[in-house]
């Protein structure tokens, strides 16, 4: 994951971290192991009839079982994190690909899970964005139901943050206003019961 850190602003923590599940390797990794065998046996055989053939045979064994090293390594680089201000997808072992969408532009999740999917702890995940991509496709993660609702969690925090921050620039300004209700008041522009009712209002927004 320390390439992953590398992405994070400051301030930005993970919530959630996740992977593909390992039934997602299932059938690359079952053809493989299958044709291993076959070679095996095929060597085993073509061994016993024509004497030093059997190695030869044996060796081609190498090029599946690289593809699964392979498939694992593909695997163990594709990582999904919700963050508390976005949504990131990384994959590539060598080369990165980096897709990351701020969850202010969430506008909706969809989870998809199978009854093995329920089952196994796999799914779907289909998060709808305001951004040019539309729609990020998460499919077959590990623990579908916690990253949805960490994400709208995190989304609803996002929103509760800013409207303090609104709140607190809005009290920032009270005493500026007040000061400029009694330069008004001084002046004749307000009556005294004008002011001292301005004045209350914007003291009860405190």
């Amino acid at each position: 994951m320390g390439y992953v850190k590398s992405l994070l602003s400051k301030h930005e923590k993970i919530i959630v971290h996740t992977r593909k599940h390992p039934i997602s390797m299932l059938w690359p990794v079952s053809c493989n192991i299958f044709f291993i065998v076959v070679i095996f046996v095929a060597s085993f055989f073509l061994g016993v009839e024509v004497p030093g053939l059997g190695l030869p045979i044996l060796s081609v064994s190498v090029f599946p079982a690289c593809f699964i090293f392979y498939v694992y390594l593909r695997w163990w680089n594709e990582e999904y994190l919700v963050t508390n201000r976005r949504v990131i997808q990384a994959e590539g072992i060598i080369n990165k690909r980096v897709i990351d969408s701020s969850l202010e532009k969430v506008n909706d999740v969809v989870l998809s899970q199978s009854w093995v999917g329920r089952f196994m702890d796999f799914g779907d995940v289909d998060i709808m964005t305001a951004s040019e991509m539309g729609v990020n496709n998460l499919s077959t993660i590990r623990h579908p139901l916690i990253f949805k609702t960490e994400m709208m969690a995190q989304k609803e925090a996002l929103g509760l943050d800013e409207y303090r921050g609104a709140r607190q620039e809005a009290k920032g300004q009270i005493p500026d206003l007040i000061s400029s209700l009694e330069r008004l008041w001084r002046e004749g522009v307000l009556t005294d019961e004008e002011f001292k009712q301005k004045k209350a209002q914007l003291l009860e927004r405190v």
